[in-house]
C-alpha cells in the first residue's frame, strides 16, 4: 500500500537519505513530508523543534498523555512543551511508530557491533542515533540540552507481561509511508541509525526517502484537529501563536 502521488508543481524538493546517515533541515508551517521506507525494515530517529523559538521542543510524555496512546500513526499529533502542535500525522501506510525508546549511543553500537571508523571503512562507518541527532544540534547552534526523547518511524514495540519492551521485527516494509504536515515552522533533525532494541547482531541500517511538498494548513473539519478533544485545544494554541 502506498499513499497518492505528489503533483509535481508542489514539489518542494527530494532525496534519499542513506542508511545509517543524518540530516537536518527548515519545514514551512503548512508545508509536507512524506517519509518512505525503501529496503524495509527502516528506523528514522525524528527531532522536532520550533524553528521560531528553538527552546521550544517535541515532548514525548504529552503527546502521549494528552492523546491517551502508547503509539504514533495517522491523526495523532506531536505535541511541543508549550502545548502547541509541532506537526500532524495526516497519512501512515504502517499504523505503529514508536516514541518512548531513544536512540542508541556510541558505548551501545559498541557493545552491540563491535568497531567501524572512518578511516577502515569510510561512508560505511558504524554511527549512533544520539551522536548524529547532536552533530545536527550543532549545525544550528544548539547542543546537549535540546536532544529531548525521539520519534522512531517505521519501528513497533510491544511490552510482554512482565513489561519489558521488544521489537518488532519485520514491522515495516519496503514501501511503507508517513505523511507529516507541519504546524509550526519547524527545525526537523533525522538519523537513519538502527532502533536501540533492534536485536539484529549485525550494523545493517536502512535508507529513507524524503519528499518535502507544499499543501495548506487544516481547516474546522481536519481528522488530526478532531482525533482527540485535546487535539482541538492544541490546534487552538497554535493558532493563536500566529495571530
Amino acid at each position: 500500500m502506498s499513499l497518492a502521488s505528489i503533483n509535481n508543481e508542489d514539489l518542494l524538493w527530494s532525496e534519499n537519505l542513506p542508511a545509517g546517515a543524518h540530516t537536518s533541515f527548515r519545514m514551512r508551517r503548512g508545508n509536507r513530508l512524506r517519509l518512505t521506507d525503501c529496503e524495509g525494515g527502516a528506523n528514522l530517529a525524528a527531532l522536532f523543534i520550533n524553528d521560531d523559538e528553538r527552546t521550544e521542543r517535541y515532548n514525548m510524555a504529552d503527546t502521549l498523555k494528552a492523546q491517551h496512546t502508547f503509539h504514533l500513526s495517522e491523526g495523532f499529533v506531536c505535541y511541543s512543551d508549550m502545548g502547541r502542535v509541532l506537526c500532524s500525522i495526516t497519512a501512515d501506510t504502517l499504523g505503529w511508530h514508536d516514541t518512548v525508546c531513544g536512540v542508541s549511543d556510541a558505548a551501545h553500537v559498541l557493545a552491540k557491533y563491535g568497531t567501524a571508523s572512518y578511516q577502515s571503512h569510510r561512508n560505511a562507518m558504524y554511527r549512533n542515533g544520539r551522536d548524529s541527532l547532536l552533530i545536527e544540534l550543532e549545525k544550528w547552534g544548539l547542543g546537549k540540552r535540546d536532544l529531548v526523547a525521539n520519534v522512531n518511524f517505521f519501528s513497533k514495540i510491544a511490552a510482554d507481561d512482565d513489561g519489558n519492551l521488544q521489537y518488532q521485527v519485520g514491522h515495516s516494509t519496503p514501501g511503507n509511508q508517513v505523511e507529516l504536515r507541519f504546524e509550526l515552522n519547524t527545525l526537523v533533525l533525522l538519523s537513519t541509525c538502527p532502533h536501540p532494541l533492534d536485536p539484529n547482531p549485525h550494523y545493517q541500517p536502512k535508507s529513507v526517502k524524503l519528499e518535502a511538498y507544499r499543501g495548506d494548513l487544516p481547516d474546522q473539519d481536519d481528522k488530526c484537529r478532531n482525533f482527540r478533544p485535546e487535539n482541538s485545544r492544541g490546534f487552538t494554541n497554535t493558532e493563536r501563536y500566529f495571530l
